[in-house]
């Protein structure tokens, strides 16, 4: 199970991603600004983070301390306009999706991240509670 950022204004796109993820067997924490991201981020430790294209066009997005290793995949409607983006998301970004359409590339990728850190020893470790560490 891989632990998901998902970053968005659009009600309907965040719950349909959300959903998504659930049925492929992930869990995904949906936050609609950047200082509810700053927030989480300070609890979980997101393997991929979903960014809707105008919110990775917020200067806010970059200071964001996201994870080392997160994938970043950025997802927009075809019926927008395209902001820009800086240069770094630009290098950062695995992908960049047009949702709904894309939405089962979107779970694959997700898939393909979790299996690539789980072979470089890179997942986080499910440990049960009664290992771990006091």
């Amino acid at each position: 199970m891989t632990t998901s950022l998902v970053i968005g204004s659009d009600e309907g796109v965040l719950e349909g991603i959300a959903q998504a993820l659930a049925a492929a067997g992930h869990r995904a924490h949906v936050v609609r600004s950047m200082a509810e991201a700053a927030a989480v981020l300070s609890e979980i430790q997101p393997l991929v983070t979903m960014v809707d294209r105008t919110c990775a066009a917020d200067p806010e997005f970059l200071r964001l301390r996201l994870p080392p290793g997160c994938a970043i995949v950025l997802y927009r409607h075809d019926d927008g306009p395209v902001p820009s983006l800086p240069a770094s998301v630009q290098r950062q970004t695995l992908a960049d999706l047009i949702l709904p359409w894309e939405r089962q590339r979107l779970i694959t990728m997700v898939q393909r991240v979790t299996e690539r850190a789980v072979a470089t020893g890179r997942a986080p470790r499910n440990t049960p509670p009664e290992d771990r560490a006091v």
